[in-house]
């Protein structure tokens, strides 16, 4: 008998079916052991020695992998296909090896990018051994999270009562979201004014044209601050005729993007349809583990976790074949599309990207099996993969040059016309705006989405009337979970894998609400950002982070000895932590009310105009002075004359937070 084991029940089921009776396929129910929740797990003086922990939900589990072991000849570890896939692996055969239930078996580790009956069956034929250098990679990785939040939290918890906890990637994360809030509040928006035109042709059409440049003066953002200075320049319409100075009309076109990554996925389910991270990868698992279709469970898509947007040849050449005979001739490339892995930093394991198994299965055929989120995310990595192998859509853009009799005023009316739409006669419906686009003003429309009439260099205008429009510059937006994975990503902090859960922890330890899906973080949060900054600042620098990525991958690829790393990491960082713990709590928040006197204290305008900070007491016939405090519910704005002064109010200037509200003895 042969013994399988693979992490969850629903693929254990699905695997079963395709292996036969001569294989016995269990399921280890995720991670069989972890670090407990105590002081002393790892052990730096010990050469980072673990103290591992089977859970008793994981113990049951075990004992139906240990009595199946005692009958099998062959043990085949087939969890997923990445570093925490490996590790499973791991742990399962340390414990088997400490039940002394391998003797005499032979162990080799499978893994297939894709839940099919040619995959696992090619999976199981093809076994490896449980790669090592995974497995330290794993190992550096869980060390050093463990080291970092059982270490650095309990000074939280001392320092700043009503603090929760610190994490390594965590805590860089929400320093990305209060960073971002403390510019929107210090942002001071900036007046400008633009100019439109709207041009009437005697064949009794119109367009409209934004004014390009003022008697040869190119038109800025800036250009017109007030609305005198936007009325002068209308003024000049009025006593002026115009008339079309040029056409010009230029092909362009626009490629499809490649297959899905894990956070190209999460950013563009958040953006369509307000998928949380989390709720995507539970939806992508499901549709990877396998769907039961007519009889036969089938994994409809490949690993969900992934940095590569690879497909394999085998798979280009069935989407190929299914544009040949389910679309007209120039649909399908002359050119086999080919894409190069996203500039992501430390792009870890190499597997394909988000494809269906089968491009056969269309969402029409597959949407009776699937339930309606389901569906939806297999419309999207259906479509997506199959537009990547898709022809380019092709535009022509047009520019209307207009200009008034002596030169004086200009403008220019953009355009375009899809001559042939390639691969957005399928993806069309799916546009995702990024940050950018959001923060533009909504009566600024993209010139590829406006179609101009038919226009000929000698049509007479019979006019062109202005219209002036105030705006002010926007602050930056608020990150929304696909901005900020986007962002992660960019910087090179976490993994595929992590996303979700370093959102997860963010709103379960309450550091962050919800506003129009965009994240505000709470007062505590920006104290514990400012907390670490200014006394951990080593350590939730994007760089730093980042570099720990690059030297946990080196790890991975056998450059460098888990053990080395995290010595190097120890050192310091346990220096760091000590010398904190010293501190008295005055120090730090005297550090904090300057680090955070611009959230924290009025700005007053003095009598030569410009702003300074004012911490003076409210508190009438009172000249104590304002400043942090904290209690055992957490931090608070306070009077130095206390007790004479009892005034106290929270650390936000009008706003409350949750741990500081009437009632809480503030």
């Amino acid at each position: 008998m042969n013994l399988v084991i693979v992490e969850s029940p629903a693929k254990a089921k699905t695997i079963n079916k395709y292996l036969g009776s001569e294989f016995n396929v269990l399921a280890s129910f995720g991670h069989v052991r972890d670090l407990p929740s105590k002081n002393g797990s790892v052990d730096p003086e010990n050469n980072f020695a673990f103290e591992w922990e089977v859970s008793s939900t994981s113990k049951k589990h075990m004992k139906e992998i240990y009595d199946a072991s005692a009958d099998a000849s062959t043990l085949y570890l087939a969890t997923d296909p990445d570093r925490e896939g490996e590790a499973i692996a791991w742990h399962i055969v340390e414990l088997l090896n400490k039940k002394k239930l391998l003797k005499d078996k032979t162990v080799k580790r499978v893994v297939f990018s894709e839940i099919t009956k040619n995959a696992v069956k090619n999976g199981i034929a093809n076994p490896r051994d449980i790669d090592t250098d995974l497995v330290d990679a794993y190992l550096a990785r869980r060390a050093l999270d463990y080291l970092f939040g059982f270490n650095l939290s309990p000074v939280l918890w001392r320092k700043l009562p009503g603090a929760k906890s610190a994490g390594r990637v965590q805590s860089v994360a929400l320093r990305l979201i209060c960073e971002r809030e403390l510019a929107i509040e210090s942002f001071e928006p900036e007046e400008y004014w633009k100019i439109k035109g709207n041009v009437k042709f005697e064949d009794g059409f119109n367009i409209e044209a934004n004014l390009l440049s003022v008697e040869g003066k190119k038109v800025e953002k800036f250009s017109f601050k007030s609305e005198d200075d936007a009325k002068k320049i209308v003024n000049l319409f009025s006593d002026n005729k115009f008339e079309i100075i040029d056409i010009t009309k230029k092909p362009a076109s626009r490629n499809p993007e490649p297959p899905f990554s894990t956070s190209t996925l999460q950013q563009t389910a958040s953006s369509i349809y307000g998928f949380g991270a989390s709720r995507t990868m539970q939806i992508a698992q499901k549709l990877f583990q396998g769907i039961e279709i007519n009889g036969e469970t089938v994994g409809l898509i490949t690993y969900m976790r992934t940095d590569s947007t690879d497909i394999s040849k085998e798979a280009i050449e069935t989407y190929r074949n299914y544009l040949k005979k389910n679309f007209e001739n120039g649909y399908c490339p002359n050119e086999v599309r080919a894409y190069k892995s996203k500039k992501a930093k430390n792009a870890q394991e190499a597997h394909e990207g988000i494809r269906p198994t089968d491009i056969e299965l269309t969402p029409d055929q597959v949407s009776k099996y699937l339930d309606t989120d389901s569906l939806k995310l297999y419309s999207l990595i259906w479509k997506r993969a199959l537009a990547s192998q898709m022809s380019s859509a092709v535009f022509e853009r047009t520019a209307i040059d207009i200009s008034s009799e002596k030169n004086e005023l200009k403008l220019r009316a953009n355009g375009s016309v899809v001559k042939f739409d390639g691969f957005l006669n399928i993806y069309s419906e799916f546009k995702v705006k990024s940050d950018e686009q959001i923060k533009k003003d909504e009566n600024e429309e993209d010139e590829d989405e406006v179609t101009l009439p038919a226009i000929s260099k000698g049509m007479k205008i019979e006019s062109v009337l202005p219209t002036e429009t105030q705006h002010f510059t926007l602050p930056p937006p608020r990150y929304s979970e696909a901005s900020l994975v986007k962002k992660l990503e960019e910087l090179g902090i976490g993994r595929p894998s992590t996303y979700a859960s370093i959102i997860s922890v963010l709103k379960t330890r309450n550091y962050v609400e919800l506003d129009k899906n965009r994240f505000v973080p709470v007062d505590r949060a920006i104290l514990i950002t400012a907390f670490l900054k200014g006394f951990f600042s080593k350590y939730i620098d994007y760089e730093f982070t980042a570099g720990m990525e690059e030297s946990l991958d080196e790890i991975t690829s056998g450059k460098i000895k888990w053990t080395e790393f995290l010595e190097s990491f120890w050192k310091n960082f346990s220096t760091n932590v000590g010398n904190v713990t010293d501190l008295r709590i005055t120090n730090i928040l005297d550090n904090l009310n300057e680090i955070l006197k611009s959230h924290i204290f009025e700005q007053k305008e003095e009598s030569n105009g410009e702003k300074a900070i004012s911490r003076s007491c409210p508190s009438e016939n009172c000249e104590g002075e304002l400043s942090l405090k904290v209690s055992r519910f957490g931090a608070f704005v306070g009077c130095s004359n206390y007790p004479d002064c009892k005034f106290t109010r929270p650390i936000s200037l009008g706003k409350l937070n949750k741990y500081c509200r009437v009632g809480t003895g503030y």
